[in-house]
């Protein structure tokens, strides 16, 4: 195709979406994003009568956690040119070729996973996720399926597609090791819990042309996707798409099977999952196949839970990303937040980039309360080691969860707008609502009055941490008033930094 061709095809797929663009859709919401919780109209919702979601007891273990990590690690982090795999999208084809040859010479030679899992439960993390594939294809685990069609970015001519037969895996790579059953082994000898992440689309495999901004797009791609994807292939490509032939149902068949195969392998090769990580979405022609794939995973492993990108209804939970709800939340699906607590999800090397541990302990006390739970993302470099500025800040919240972690660990939100008073009291309560506690983001002074709350008579209130316990009193015109010691007023005798949690008995 000539690049007038071309051209008139991007216009096209530009001139047929009524979606706003991406900067429309971003920033902060009072409750959860509205793209977040749209269905696809193709996905029927409700689910069909033989599909099954997650149990009650696998909703119910999501609930109580509160704290994870998010680790985007592959061969995006060699050369580190942005978000993950975003950049190749808009790269020269030369360079899009060295890209996809990248991992001939990768040796990650400082990865450890079990090095990786104690920096986690040092940090007082409960799960972790990291990607088994990403967009642009390569599998960070020994996948038995092969890549059977690809692009050729240099040939002669101009690009082209071009046959071929390769797992594109880390065990073709120096390295020749299993990233994901590594981390899944030490893992599951720490009682951490697992999360893989698994992009629907794969920008490598030329057989999954044109889903999710494929670099390979076709002449009827706007007849093959859905509104928002047609607009966001046109954001995130621009002019850098080469079009080839639509895909024939040899390869649409052959897309779909290696898809499933590949899920399967995770849900059977790697131990109990608990969370599957679905990423993006495909499309309406190959959602029956993709709902066929839906049951054999709930066959493999019925109490995973798995997030709701690309399937809808099917999904047992949210992930609100780079925004924290502005209210509690009412949604029968449990969420928790994803953030990088640098730039991007995947490596940062700029040690000032790094939120810190005080932006952790915040967020994380007013995801909580809200219902959800805080994931922060954060990448290894391509040697497979943290920056040691990411490394000392989670250890940082660590140390805060030593403290504070009764108050978030397996709790539970007040109701309705219970769950804060102003900008620096954050609520959270016991599941068997025994006790609530008060997570105070500021330090008030000698004394803090809450309106809200009223201890058991004869109660202690307490603060974690401390053995002391603090007199109070209730007034009906003011609410309980806390008096806080005055060895406490110094920074250095509190039992923590960042925040403090105050216990009340309240039944």
């Amino acid at each position: 195709m000539n690049r007038r061709q071309f051209l008139a095809s991007a216009a096209a797929l530009a001139a047929s979406s009524a979606y706003p663009s991406l900067a429309q859709t971003q920033g902060q919401y009072h409750g959860f994003p509205p793209s977040l919780l749209k269905d696809d109209p193709y996905i029927e919702n409700p689910p069909i009568p033989e599909y099954h979601s997650a149990p009650a007891s696998a909703y119910e273990a999501f609930r109580d956690i509160k704290f994870s990590i998010r680790i985007h690690w592959g061969i995006y982090s060699i050369w580190h040119r942005g978000p993950e795999s975003w950049p190749f999208l808009t790269m020269s084809f030369e360079d899009r070729q060295t890209y996809n040859n990248l991992y001939k010479t990768w040796n990650p030679a400082g990865f450890d996973a079990n090095e990786w899992m104690n920096a986690f439960q040092e940090s007082g993390m409960q799960m972790f996720a990291f990607t088994s594939k990403h967009h642009e294809g390569f599998s960070m685990f020994d996948t038995k399926t092969r890549v059977k069609n690809r692009a050729n970015w240099t040939a002669a001519g101009g690009p082209r597609m071009e046959s071929c037969d390769l797992a594109y895996s880390i065990m073709e790579t120096p390295f020749r090791r299993d990233i994901v059953k590594e981390l899944c082994d030490a893992a599951h000898k720490r009682d951490m819990k697992i999360d893989l992440y698994f992009s629907h689309p794969d920008w490598y495999d030329a057989d999954f042309r044109p889903y999710v901004a494929h670099p390979l797009q076709i002449p009827s791609s706007t007849q093959w996707m859905n509104q928002r994807d047609v607009e966001f292939t046109r954001q995130r490509l621009g002019n850098h798409a080469v079009i080839v032939p639509d895909p024939t149902d040899a390869e649409v068949k052959r897309m779909m099977e290696r898809h499933r195969a590949q899920l399967v392998e995770l849900l059977t090769n790697y131990g109990k999952i608990d969370t599957m990580c679905l990423d993006m979405w495909l499309g309406p022609r190959v959602w029956p196949e993709l709902r066929k794939t839906l049951l054999k995973m709930r066959e493999l492993q019925p109490q995973v839970m798995l997030r709701r990108r690309g399937i809808g209804n099917y999904g047992d939970y949210y992930t609100p990303e780079r925004v924290v709800p502005g209210s509690q939340e009412t949604s029968d699906k449990p969420w928790f937040t994803i953030y990088p607590l640098g730039t991007d999800f995947s490596y940062d090397p700029d040690a000032a980039n790094y939120k810190g541990t005080r932006w952790i302990v915040r967020n994380l006390a007013d995801t909580v309360a809200k219902g959800g739970g805080l994931q922060i993302g954060v990448g290894p470099s391509a040697h497979g080691e943290f920056h040691p500025e990411a490394i000392r800040q989670m250890k940082g919240a660590g140390e805060w969860l030593e403290v504070n972690g009764e108050a978030i660990y397996a709790t539970r939100p007040r109701e309705g707008t219970l769950w804060s008073e102003g900008e620096t009291v954050r609520y959270t309560r016991s599941k068997d609502r025994r006790f609530v506690y008060a997570i105070l983001t500021a330090w008030p002074g000698t004394h803090v009055t809450l309106k809200t709350i009223r201890p058991r008579d004869g109660s202690k209130v307490t603060l974690l941490g401390s053995k002391a316990e603090l007199p109070w009193k209730f007034d009906s015109a003011q609410g309980t008033i806390i008096a806080l010691p005055e060895n406490l007023q110094q920074a250095g005798n509190r039992p923590c930094d960042y925040a403090w949690s105050l216990k009340f008995e309240t039944t």
